[in-house]
């Protein structure tokens, strides 16, 4: 009860403030959609403990669904570890951003404060459907949820021009993806006869022989359903290739940036490939090709991010290579160790937005950080908090991205496979930028001389209690959510926290080998973490003209890195002009020229017809009478001639 509790707590208090939230105000809709998400927060920690008690898992059936033949379908809940440890994540970080965003959306120019809640309280519930989904078209039903409520808050801002490409282009990036996912379900379907998580997983040993024939080559099932899945959790998880929609879609408020990046949407796709690790543990290529798509990204983010002058861009890059890490861990057979980050992700990452938030609202909106500088002793709240969130995300002890991020690493490498070292080499070359692009961001900040407007600055306040006690709160987690979450999640008992939530093949022994590993393979996080710390220092506070001195040298790459691989060029190029071009042939000759022409030249050639036809129309009964007099005299006279 409790935990259907925490999964429908979200929808009451997102429908009372959609709903009445003209009627009651923005208070009152505000006050709803916080208590329904406390009440969420605290049923799932309780759902939590029962677990970790012993509360055995299962599934909360609330009804039927779909029933076509032999397809059946029912909405139900599945409790397990990794349903239960989703809800706790998305519940919890999604009610301290709801908390922060009654300071931070306090001057909103929409005056529309209760809709904005209200999309808030139905994004966490699409997304607490989504990871207790016992189907996969329950899956699907909030796969699509957040789907549809990221294009509504990304383009919260309706009347900025940009707010509404960002939103579109999330939308239809996205569906790109779940193409892909949409065929995935299908496969499974005729592979199992049934897209029901017992009854998929509770079979996979009796189909590891089925084949299908796509593109002219036999392809095993499973390979080819890993795959397809993986292209939608490309979409929802912004991988390279896919990724396009990620940054821009920093044109929403920040607490959308952080809800999207921290607690739902990009987690998505992480998720689905955990929850399926019972048939991808069965499927080699589709895990290679995961891990090879994850370490790219990682890498490829990362290098960007080094460049980027807008403080949420940063952040938004550092989230799509950290979401390349979880993949890599997942590809190498740590689904245990991807959840792993994922948890403690979302931690620093919300706090990264929110502090980011924070700056922005200190400096009246200004949101690059060649116009900050100097903040530290203005705003030192949010400066701490940011401090604790760069530790995190670089891996320093014994903050939490040592535990997860190094696991993921560690993983790679004992995984002992070709691909596994190329995880490897690209995430450990990731971690030193990351380290370096997090402190170039607190450092352009927060440090060295001002670079603001004299108005601006005399206006620098810290935020206020509504805002800054969600950031001190998330900085705790930031901290502390690795050493307590490491041991159950990725120990030598890891099972007795998963059970068969995470099911692996026999002979996939990755976090058995994570123990005894080459010390210089456990150091190298670290040492390349401190060492991008370092590089930051030197290059933003010992010898700031020498950013500007490396750009000169290298302009060619520079433009590369600013341009981010010029992906959006290329998509401009190839897909979206082309596609304008089409469309624009399409309305000036196929609906001006054809479908409205057409009915206009006929009209236009009857005009004259038409006009004397009216003309005829005298209303006198005289001319009639005479017309039919004529008519009958015509017609008795062809009659004579011709019917003798």
């Amino acid at each position: 009860m409790l935990y259907a509790v925490a999964i429908f707590a979200p929808l009451v208090g997102s429908t009372v403030a959609g709903l009445f939230g003209k009627a009651i105000g923005d208070r009152a809709a505000q006050a709803v959609t916080i208590i329904c998400m406390l009440l969420a927060s605290v049923c799932a920690v309780i759902s939590l403990v029962q677990l970790v008690d012993g509360a055995p898992q299962g599934v909360v059936s609330l009804g039927t669904w779909v029933e076509a033949g032999s397809f059946h379908v029912s909405w139900a809940l599945r409790y397990d570890a990794l349903a239960v440890a989703m809800v706790v994540m998305v519940t919890v970080v999604a009610t301290l951003i709801h908390i922060y965003s009654v300071g931070y959306m306090v001057h909103d120019e929409n005056h529309t404060i209760w809709r904005f809640f209200s999309y808030l309280s139905l994004f966490s519930f699409a997304m607490l459907m989504l990871v207790t989904a016992d189907n996969l078209l329950q899956l699907f039903f909030g796969w699509e949820g957040v789907g549809l409520m990221s294009y509504l808050l990304i383009g919260y801002w309706y009347y900025r021009p940009s707010a509404g490409a960002a939103a579109m282009e999330a939308f239809i990036v996205n569906r790109v993806g779940d193409l892909g996912f949409a065929l995935g379900i299908a496969l499974v379907f005729l592979t199992f006869g049934s897209i029901e998580f017992s009854s998929v997983f509770g079979s996979v040993k009796e189909h590891m022989d089925a084949s299908y024939h796509v593109l002219g080559h036999t392809w095993r099932a499973y390979e080819v359903i890993g795959f397809l899945l993986f292209i939608g959790a490309m979409g929802k998880s912004a991988q390279i290739g896919l990724h396009v929609w990620l940054p821009d879609a920093m044109e929403g408020p920040t607490p959308v940036s952080a809800l999207i990046h921290a607690a739902t949407m990009v987690t998505a796709g992480v998720f689905l490939v955990a929850r399926f690790s019972p048939v991808l543990d069965y499927a080699p290529a589709a895990l290679t090709f995961i891990t090879l798509i994850g370490a790219t990204t990682a890498l490829f983010a990362a290098t960007i991010g080094c460049v980027q002058n807008d403080i949420k861009r940063v952040i938004a890059y550092s989230t799509c290579s950290q979401l390349g890490y979880m993949f890599v861990a997942a590809g190498v057979g740590a689904y245990q160790v991807a959840i792993f980050h994922l948890l403690t992700h979302a931690f620093f990452k919300a706090l990264l937005f929110l502090a980011a938030g924070s700056v922005i609202h200190a400096m009246s909106d200004e949101q690059d950080m060649r116009r900050m500088g100097g903040l530290w002793r203005l705003i030192p709240v949010t400066y701490a908090v940011m401090w604790a969130g760069n530790l995190a995300l670089g891996g320093v002890f014994p903050f939490a991205g040592f535990y997860s991020k190094d696991a993921i690493l560690e993983a790679a490498w004992a995984a002992d496979t070709g691909i596994g070292r190329y995880g490897f080499w690209c995430t450990l070359i990731a971690a030193f930028l990351t380290a370096f692009y997090s402190w170039r961001l607190l450092l352009m900040t927060f440090h060295g001389r001002s670079r603001a407007d004299r108005h601006v600055m005399e206006h620098v306040h810290e935020s206020p209690a509504v805002m800054t006690v969600p950031l001190v709160l998330l900085a705790i987690g930031a901290l502390a959510a690795g050493f307590l979450l490491a041991r159950p999640l990725i120990g030598e008992n890891w099972q007795a926290f998963w059970g068969n939530a995470i099911q692996i093949a026999p002979t996939n022994h990755v976090l058995r080998d994570l123990e005894g590993l080459p010390t210089w393979v456990v150091l190298a996080p670290t040492v390349f973490g401190l060492l991008g710390i370092a590089t930051a220092y030197l290059f933003y506070m010992v010898m700031p003209e020498l950013p500007v001195r490396l750009a000169a040298a290298f302009p060619a790459g520079h433009r590369f890195l600013l341009n981010k691989w010029y992906f959006d060029d290329l998509y401009a190029a190839v897909i979206v002009r082309p596609y304008q071009a089409l469309a624009r042939v399409l309305w000036q000759v196929g609906d001006a020229t054809i479908i409205d022409g057409v009915p206009n030249g006929l009209a236009a050639l009857t005009e004259d017809g038409a006009a004397g036809a009216v003309r005829l129309q005298t209303g006198s009964i005289a001319v009639y009478a005479f017309s039919m007099l004529i008519g009958l005299v015509v017609l008795v006279t062809i009659f004579l001639l011709f019917l003798r």
